[in-house]
């Protein structure tokens, strides 16, 4: 079994890892303190390629295969994770159901200026009262005279609400179905503009706060009939198809911010002294350093093999990915906050001092364990997986 990476992969990792370390990283705090959007940054990013990375060259993209594209998500957030969720959101969850679903039209109109950088699509499944159960869609959009008529509202979307934001694709009931435990649901685009959307203002989050995220509302919005994504009903398995992509790149995410966390703490470790000597040379700061390492890299290798997985997965393989997809994704993310929490205490009261980067990272961390699916429906899935 190869575990290399291919010439032209380490030739993707090192081109964001030096764009992360020259552009990204020395933006980070100004961005983090001003709850600023990286529109500059985004751009670049754009003309780098690396919104189209894992899209076919047709509309744009570089062709390359997923795990480049996970490897690039790795090293932005290892910069700042709200930067990655800018990348991961745009690509996995925005422009990846209109690759793999939309039609001819619809690629044509959108795909180049969202695998360019030059705009961003959102994906809308979350709402208030259904959260990780994508089923219990409340969210209605009624088919009458051309047009779909939809009314209800989104939350927690990210992207949603930029000045390059081109519009989100929701998830709506379409129809009910007598006896069914939902109801027919389908996915629907909505251009931003569209008389009857409303971005709400942002939220007052906890980290990420280079990124972008709001609350929707749909208030009679009517859009044409062809704005249908995919076919009629087919939304809830589309956007579980999605999320198993998202989640394998939160993954990867994931990973990039542990990293920084140990990077950090190292760094720390080996400049402050304590009776006299390096505190890197005491066993108790050796032990969580070593701790560090050896999770980080494991959730590496699950990232990277649910990512190889996925690219090549088929209708044969489809519970053997979303078990590997749930498995990165969960220890991953509890594995960024794990070395978040470490890197705050190796800091010592440094580590509580907005100053010293590792604050940032343990705010980021949090929500690694909750955005695209919690950790406890990623156990829930493993045990479905596993025969439970």
């Amino acid at each position: 079994m190869d575990f290399g990476l291919s010439d032209e992969q380490r030739a993707v990792r090192d081109l964001c890892r030096e764009f992360a370390q020259e552009v990204i990283a020395p933006a980070a705090e100004e961005l983090d303190r001003e709850h600023r959007f990286a529109y500059d940054i985004v751009r670049r990013l754009g003309e780098l390629g690396i919104f189209g990375l894992p899209f076919s060259e047709e509309w744009g993209g570089a062709g390359a295969d997923f795990l480049t594209y996970c490897l690039a998500i790795e090293e932005i957030s290892r910069a700042d994770a709200g930067v990655g969720i800018t990348l991961e959101a745009a690509v996995s969850l925005g422009a990846s159901p209109i690759h793999d679903y939309g039609t001819q039209a619809q690629k044509e109109a959108w795909l180049p200026e969202l695998l360019a950088g030059r705009k961003l699509w959102a994906f809308g499944l979350t709402e208030p009262g259904a959260g990780s159960d994508a089923g219990a869609t409340s969210t209605r959009a009624d088919l009458g005279d051309g047009h779909w008529v939809i009314n209800g509202a989104k939350q927690f979307i990210t992207n949603s609400g930029t000045d390059i934001s081109a519009g989100v694709t929701i998830t709506a009931v379409t129809a009910r179905t007598s006896g069914a435990a939902r109801g027919e649901i389908s996915a629907i685009m909505v251009p931003t503009g569209t008389r009857g959307y409303e971005v709400l203002p942002p939220y007052r989050k906890l980290g990420w706060h280079s990124s972008d995220t709001h609350p929707l509302a749909f208030d009679d919005c009517r859009v044409p009939e062809e704005n249908l994504l995919g076919r009629r009903g087919g939304g809830y398995q589309q956007f579980l198809h999605t999320l198993i992509g998202g989640r394998i790149a939160i993954a990867a995410l994931s990973v990039g911010l542990a990293q920084a966390c140990l990077d950090a703490a190292l760094a720390y470790a080996k400049e402050r002294t304590a009776f006299g000597r390096s505190i890197s040379r005491f066993q108790a700061i050796q032990f969580k350093l070593a701790d560090m390492a050896t999770e980080i890299e494991l959730a590496r290798m699950a990232t990277y093999r649910a990512a190889v997985v996925y690219q090549g997965s088929d209708g044969k393989t489809a519970g053997e990915v979303q078990r590997l997809a749930a498995m990165a994704k969960l220890f991953a993310s509890e594995t960024s906050k794990r070395a978040a929490d470490q890197a705050v205490q190796i800091h010592g009261g440094y580590g509580f001092i907005e100053d010293y980067p590792v604050a940032r990272y343990w705010r980021d961390a949090k929500v690694n364990e909750i955005g695209e699916g919690t950790s406890e429906v990623q156990r829930m899935l493993i045990a479905r997986e596993l025969g439970c």
